[in-house]
């Protein structure tokens, strides 16, 4: 399983600003850090946003700040939220459906290995993934402002 640019990037932005303490780089300055465009970090800025996971303030003195639900958030519910509940194989393939559709076994056993994955990282959150040595080394990589 491969999960979207878009949940790899929600997860390390989260990461990111889990280890800003303090500081509140911009959505700009994080795409940079992260070598990511500016429009998909917006987006998945948005996101975590509505979900209130993170604050986000325009103007001068804004930037991103990591709300405490988001310091909580479990990183099984974050994957689930932006993978969506899709199935790992598609099925209904379009104009050419799968001719096993009907009797296959496989599709069940792949939702039970998706579920199975998710479900492991239901317990950890964002800030026991940027526990040592992981914080330290998000700091080292970040061009943007950092803890004084």
């Amino acid at each position: 399983m491969r999960l979207l640019r878009s949940t790899d990037l929600a997860l390390r932005l989260l990461m990111r600003l889990a280890v800003a303490e303090g500081a509140s780089p911009t959505t700009r300055e994080v795409a940079a850090d992260m070598d990511v465009p500016y429009t998909h970090a917006a987006k998945v800025v948005a996101e975590l946003q509505h979900l209130g996971l993170v604050d986000a303030r325009r103007g001068r003195g804004g930037g991103l700040t990591l709300t405490g639900k988001g310091r909580t958030a479990s990183v099984g519910a974050l994957v689930r939220t932006f993978e969506g509940d899709g199935d790992v194989v598609d099925c209904e393939g379009g104009a050419t459906p799968c001719p096993l559709h009907s009797g296959c076994r496989l599709r069940g056993a792949l939702r039970r290995a998706q579920e199975a994955f998710f479900a492991s990282l239901d317990p950890v959150t964002v800030a026991d993934m940027v526990a040592a040595p992981t914080g330290p080394l998000l700091l080292g990589i970040s061009k943007g402002p950092g803890p004084e």
